[in-house]
């Protein structure tokens, strides 16, 4: 999903070692899906992260908007403040719970970032890329198992979606390293 700021990008590597959240190596093209599932164009200036805010003048939206400009800067510090700002205003905004929680993995604020995979659960229930994510969070953590389960979980939903398989192809070559 993201950048490679630490010795790893967050939400995903694919066999090249850019961010799987984007193929053309940008760190934010699919920070997240928005609420038919598709992933999301952080590029496109217009582009909601969400169909639950969708509300004309809806500050949230807004404040995501700096927050993907943020992350996409690798200011992961400001990121978190504008993503925290947004779930505070709409906590039913997916798209600011996904730049939340990758923002919280890049500052290594790991149970920050489960208290916001916990909650996009409850909104998005068992999504692959949110699954995804997740793993990619517990491979940053080092913690290989618990990334594999959720790697693993994330392909058996979605068998097609490439984040998995390069963040599979990364997994192993951590565990060989």
């Amino acid at each position: 999903m993201l950048v490679a700021v630490t010795s790893l990008p967050l939400a995903g590597c694919n066999t090249t070692g850019t961010s799987t959240h984007s193929t053309d190596g940008t760190i934010t093209s699919s920070l997240g899906v928005d609420g038919n599932g598709n992933r999301i164009d952080a590029n496109a200036p217009t582009s909601p992260w969400s169909n639950q805010v969708s509300l004309k003048g809806d500050q949230s939206a807004r404040l995501v908007e700096l927050g993907k400009e943020s992350f996409r800067d690798a200011n992961f510090g400001l990121s978190e403040k504008y993503f925290r700002q947004a779930v505070e205003i709409r906590s039913d905004n997916v798209a600011a719970w996904v730049g939340l929680a990758a923002s919280y993995d890049q500052l290594g604020r790991f149970d920050n970032s489960d208290r916001a995979y916990d909650q996009l659960a409850k909104l998005k229930g068992d999504d692959p890329r949110i699954l995804n994510n997740r793993g990619y969070s517990y491979l940053l953590r080092g913690d290989y198992k618990k990334a594999s389960a959720f790697f693993n979980r994330a392909q058996t939903k979605d068998p097609t979606l490439e984040e998995v398989q390069g963040n599979l192809h990364l997994l192993d070559k951590v565990r060989d390293s």
